[in-house]
């Protein structure tokens, strides 16, 4: 039953990725709301769930953007294993270090993607990629977690999202 909740609210956040979070932008960036989602449940079941979701969510993000398929696939599903390392050792009650966490995954996500996009022959500018991307939405999710972790933990602890 979490399963079919957490795909259920999956596809919610990638609804709100691709309808109204288009207006709710920072800094020119949109919060990656999978991401944080990826980050949560990783940190709460472990690295082999993190990552199962991390591929799941990154390619659901494939097929909506159209792009290159397998890149948010890729990064997501690393960043939910390597995530989901820190299952026991962290002090994952707190929402800081969790939103500590979700700025860390957003920049290692955000590089792997860019090092895939040098590696496919585009040519983006370090700099540019670094203070007009990446930076501004590790911001912006480490934010989105401080707002959103806490009911998820108690969620995935105490209510609907537990594991039995």
């Amino acid at each position: 039953m979490h399963m079919l909740i957490f795909a259920l609210l999956l596809g919610l956040a990638l609804v709100l990725e691709s309808t109204v979070l288009q207006f709710v932008r920072v800094a020119g960036v949109k919060p990656d709301l999978v991401l944080v989602l990826v980050v949560f449940y990783a940190i709460i079941n472990g690295s082999r769930e993190g990552a199962f979701w991390g591929f799941m969510g990154g390619l659901a993000q494939d097929f909506l953007s159209g792009y290159y398929l397998g890149m948010n696939t890729l990064s997501l599903t690393v960043i939910g294993y390597l995530v989901g390392l820190g299952h026991t050792r962290l002090f994952r009650e707190n929402q800081f270090v969790l939103a500590g966490i979700a700025f860390l995954a957003t920049l290692a996500v955000e590089a792997i993607r860019y090092l895939l996009i040098l590696s496919l022959g585009i040519t983006v500018l370090p700099g540019e990629a670094l203070w007009g991307l990446i930076l501004p939405l590790g911001v912006y999710n480490a934010a989105v977690a401080l707002l959103f972790y806490r009911r998820f933990y108690l969620s995935a602890t105490e209510g609907i999202l537990r594991i039995p």
